[in-house]
């Protein structure tokens, strides 16, 4: 049976990947919002979505479609910025409809744990998209690092971990240069990597950060069976010589693990696990939440 869904943030980077989604799996999309009406990408999935620039207008809709039409929102997707993410949430919660909502979830761990108590009090769920957990490579390698530990269990993995993807000007300018709107730089771009490394090697027991600025931070993360050094830019200046505008790289001692193909379908991959009951909520987050938020607060050592 189709699912009817509504979508926040539908002019944002990400949100042709969730209109693709819920096309894909076979479900409707019932109204778009977005305080920009750059929108002209609905018509490739969803010409006939109603479309709103006001959030109380937005509302109201849903409401007319529930109480005139008997129609009930079973999902609310949220590509909005990452700031706004908790009242989207909450917004979608209070109609009974499953969120679905981008990464970060939200920026700190109270507002994870507020978020949890809201959901228990209704019949609706929280679920985040943390792609990485169903890429190939990733699900290999983590297979690889669990049958290993297995085996010694005082094992120590030297893992590097650099992810660089240029951005312009206009970065600063926008929502996601402000660190209080988007978290900062580990928070904005890192978040899924941080996702990654916390549910491959459990919690984090040391934290150091030797370079943080409005373009790229770095450091050293200490796991029970992992010493980690990372990198994350913005700076095209730190690309590679044979990069044109993004670089990933997971090293472990001293191995490259190649996953720069793979990310295509991962959307709709959670979006299918999440339709079946089977996707990632708020628990699932809440470590990589709290380590960038963490970080967030660190200063350079």
């Amino acid at each position: 049976m189709n699912k009817n869904f509504a979508l926040i943030g539908s002019a944002g980077y990400i949100a042709p990947r969730h209109m693709k989604a819920i096309k894909d799996t076979g479900n409707n999309l019932l109204a778009t919002m977005d305080p920009s009406d750059s929108v002209g990408i609905i018509d490739s999935y969803f010409p006939k979505s109603y479309f709103f620039t006001e959030f109380e207008r937005f509302d109201r809709h849903i409401e007319k479609l529930k109480y005139d039409e008997d129609i009930n929102l079973d999902y609310v997707s949220i590509c909005s910025p990452n700031y706004l993410h908790d009242a989207h949430v909450r917004f979608a919660l209070k109609n009974n409809a499953t969120a679905i909502c981008e990464k970060p979830i939200v920026l700190n761990t109270w507002n994870l744990d507020q978020l949890i108590e809201v959901e228990n009090e209704t019949n609706a769920k929280v679920f985040t998209i943390l792609q990485l957990r169903l890429h190939e490579t990733i699900l290999k390698f983590k297979s690889e690092i669990d049958s290993i530990i297995k085996i010694n269990k005082d094992k120590i993995f030297d893992i590097e971990l650099e992810y660089i993807t240029s951005r312009g000007n206009w970065y600063h300018q926008s929502w996601k240069g402000d660190r209080t709107k988007s978290g900062g730089i580990s928070t904005n771009i890192g978040i899924h990597f941080f996702d990654m490394l916390t549910w491959i090697f459990g919690d984090v027991r040391e934290i150091s950060l030797s370079t943080k600025n409005d373009k790229t931070e770095q450091g050293v993360l200490i796991f029970k069976n992992a010493n980690v050094k990372w990198k994350l830019s913005i700076d095209e200046a730190e690309l590679p010589d044979d990069q044109k505008r993004t670089f990933r790289s997971i090293k472990y001692d001293g191995k490259e693990l190649e996953f720069s193909q793979g990310f295509t379908d991962l959307h709709i991959k959670s979006y299918e696990g999440i339709i079946k009951g089977s996707g990632f909520g708020l628990l699932d987050a809440r470590n990589s939440v709290d380590l960038a938020s963490k970080i967030r607060n660190l200063n350079v050592n």
